[in-house]
């Protein structure tokens, strides 16, 4: 009686395991929610109505259940926050009906029933502007963070400003309570509602084009290791841009000079230069997140 090959009984054991060895480990994929919509937007104030507007519209307009979280804006506790700009806007301006301001800075807040009873109902969640770690501290792990999601399952809209715009990834870029300065810093972790993700935004208005070659490249090791530097897809959002995400591709809305970046360091190699790792999309091109691939470009 002939016996299988060593190498054959090796494959598979690993085959029935679910083992793995090295080169047969697949790539972590970017995809976006399987439900619902993002709008994911770069900051500045030119375009931020019709942004704003857009986000609204997606949510299901006048009638629409919308909540406004402000976390992000300042840690001082007085601080106003149930009357931040972009409510005034909602309430004030666009006469929404049906506007909620949801902010705390306590987790253990965050983590009641009676905190997150506005998103149960919300057909859409605005993250606004500030500092992305603290959105982190404030709702990761806790009840908010699943009923963000779960607006998302129920086929709502998330949307976001600046750092409402990087705290909709997965990896949180920019995300140092010290400074804005530091690309990879003590809070890594985004809420995720794109896997395999990092948002940069202000990217070209602020000269920001390298930063996400530094988080891709992460030259002093600082990057988790529930992080792949070398998988994760970049995303640099310029102001007065975004990008309005279904399933695992977007489409560029904003000005009419909107530029969003993307950066795939999948497609690096030792010889290419950092002035050659990312592409420009403009107003209105469309763009495969999973695949990586543009579906549309704009001339």
């Amino acid at each position: 009686m002939k016996h299988p090959p060593p190498d054959r009984i090796l494959l598979i054991w690993v085959l029935l395991l679910g083992l793995t060895i090295p080169g047969m480990v697949a790539a972590d994929e970017t995809e976006g929610p399987d439900r619902g919509t993002l709008l994911i937007a770069g900051g500045g104030g030119k375009q931020g109505a019709a942004i704003f507007r857009k986000f609204v519209e997606l949510a299901g307009g006048n009638t629409a259940r919308i909540v406004i979280v402000p976390t992000a804006i300042s840690s001082d506790p007085n601080y106003d926050y149930q009357n931040p700009g972009v409510a005034k806007f909602a309430r004030d301006r666009l006469k929404l009906k049906h506007v909620t301001v949801l902010h705390t800075h306590d987790r253990r807040e965050a983590d009641t029933r009676e905190f997150v009873r506005p998103l149960k109902t919300a057909n859409g969640v605005w993250f606004s502007g500030g500092r992305q770690w603290r959105f982190a501290d404030s709702y990761l792990g806790t009840r908010s963070e699943k009923e963000f999601h779960r607006v998302l399952k129920r086929g709502g809209v998330i949307g976001g400003s600046s750092a409402g715009a990087s705290i909709q990834a997965d990896f949180l870029v920019r995300g140092d309570s010290r400074t804005n300065r530091i690309m990879i810093g003590d809070h890594q972790r985004g809420l995720g509602f794109i896997e395999n993700c990092a948002i940069d935004q202000h990217v070209i208005k602020r000269g920001r084009q390298m930063g996400l070659v530094k988080v891709l490249t992460d030259p002093d090791g600082k990057m988790l290791r529930r992080f792949d530097r070398e998988d994760l897809l970049g995303i640099g959002i310029d102001e007065d841009t975004a990008i309005i995400v279904r399933r695992n591709t977007f489409e560029v809305f904003g000005k009419p000079d909107a530029a969003v970046l993307i950066y795939d360091p999948r497609k690096w190699t030792a010889q290419t230069a950092d002035a050659k790792k990312y592409i420009t999309l403009k107003l209105g091109a469309r763009y495969d997140m999973k695949k990586r691939r543009v579906l549309h470009l704009v001339p």
